[in-house]
């Protein structure tokens, strides 16, 4: 028995993109589907874009914390970012 399976997460759409974009996707796609690459790095760019936002955040919160927590917490943050690389891996 054959199932097809749609993937109701994708929805079609049309984008202009400069042609040294367009260029590096067709250099880098190894083998996938120019919109396959092109999902991947824009996942990569919006989880680049978010740690940025939240070290922000985080930089404001903790800026005023005692020089102790400051410690505690920049341990926490380089634990945590360690274990998101090592998940999105």
């Amino acid at each position: 028995m054959i199932v097809t399976m749609i993937n109701n997460s994708r929805k079609p759409k049309s984008f202009t993109l400069e042609r040294s974009v367009v260029d590096y996707i067709a250099r880098t796609r190894a083998g996938r589907s120019a919109s396959e690459r092109v999902n991947e790095l824009l996942k990569r760019a919006i989880a680049h874009e978010e740690e940025e936002r939240l070290a922000t955040e985080a930089q404001a919160f903790f800026r005023e914390a005692p020089h102790e927590e400051c410690e505690e917490s920049r341990a926490f943050q380089t634990a945590t970012r360690r274990t998101l690389a090592r998940d999105e891996d």
